[in-house]
């Protein structure tokens, strides 16, 4: 069985700082907001999951791009 949560790097889209975050994998794919601990700015995380709950991706984006 694989963990629903998934400690991801991520390389935040305003600073450039590189800190780890948490994935849930457990309600598949999703959108949400997450503020840069560094900066503290908002960045809208894109996380991707397969069909069988592995995480396929965690992308960061500056929340009006």
């Amino acid at each position: 069985m694989h963990n629903e949560l998934q400690m991801v790097e991520i390389d935040c889209p305003y600073c450039g700082e590189i800190f780890t975050t948490t994935a849930d994998c457990s309600a598949g794919p999703q959108e949400y907001v997450e503020d840069c601990w560094v900066c503290c700015q908002p960045i809208l995380m894109r996380l991707r999951v397969d069909v069988s709950g592995q995480l396929e991706g965690l992308e960061a984006r500056r929340e009006n791009d």
